[in-house]
């Protein structure tokens, strides 16, 4: 688990954070769910050990082990499908191992015979696949998605989302998830802080669970 224990942080005179707590419990996909601007992306960088803070503490982060999905793929431009995976894991496993996580994980995201393509040959959600594949190969613990479904269109992200549950299911880890869309918090989460004001407060938080999605929905919409 990782925990921010009243953290400050400033950009100059411009105060994001001030005494800010929040955990990310363990094998659980926690959602900061707020507008654009309102400071989720730093929450997220601080969380990654990425950023500095002026104040608090953060437990947990030095016996972690990142990925993390944007929301655009950030793939390397001369690296096929296949290259961009193995990327990560070349100080992580041997030469045999390397080639059957990749390939384990090419299938799991349907890209079975694009290992060879290169990402300008690919549409906007398969370059997407491929981000969430490589995220799920390296042998992370904490995972951050950063608005990863934005700017899809609702079937491609549909899928997207099932596509990443399956990943998540058969490989269980710590997920930071930042969104403002409603149904993506609600698909996904475990549980959702909606954060606000400046600095940042977490103002809410649920415990998503079957029986109160329709309850909790409304308290998004209502925002």
């Amino acid at each position: 688990m990782i925990s921010l224990i009243n953290v400050t942080k400033k950009f100059d005179s411009l105060e994001i954070l001030k005494n800010f707590s929040i955990e990310f419990k363990e094998n659980e996909i926690t959602c900061l769910f707020g507008p654009s601007g309102v400071g989720k992306t730093t929450i997220a960088n601080i969380a990654a050990g990425l950023i500095p803070i002026e104040g608090g503490e953060i437990r947990g982060a030095e016996k972690a082990l990142y990925s993390y999905v944007f929301q655009e793929p950030r793939l390397l431009e001369w690296y096929s499908v296949y290259q961009n995976i193995d990327f990560v894991l070349k100080n992580v496993y041997d030469d045999e191992k390397r080639v059957s996580i990749i390939n384990n994980y090419i299938n799991m995201v349907e890209l079975t015979g694009y290992e060879d393509y290169l990402p300008k040959a690919l549409s906007g959600g398969m370059c997407q696949r491929v981000s969430l594949a490589r995220a799920f190969a390296y042998p992370s613990n904490f995972l951050i998605l950063d608005e990863p479904f934005k700017g899809l269109d609702l079937k491609l992200k549909n899928e997207m989302i099932s596509m990443f549950k399956k990943l998540w299911q058969t490989g269980k880890r710590t997920v930071l998830f930042i969104t403002h869309d409603v149904d993506e918090a609600i698909t996904l989460s475990d549980s959702i802080c909606i954060i606000k004001n400046r600095p940042v407060e977490i103002v809410e938080k649920f415990h998503v669970s079957t029986e109160n999605k329709n309850e909790v929905k409304n308290v998004l919409l209502n925002i």
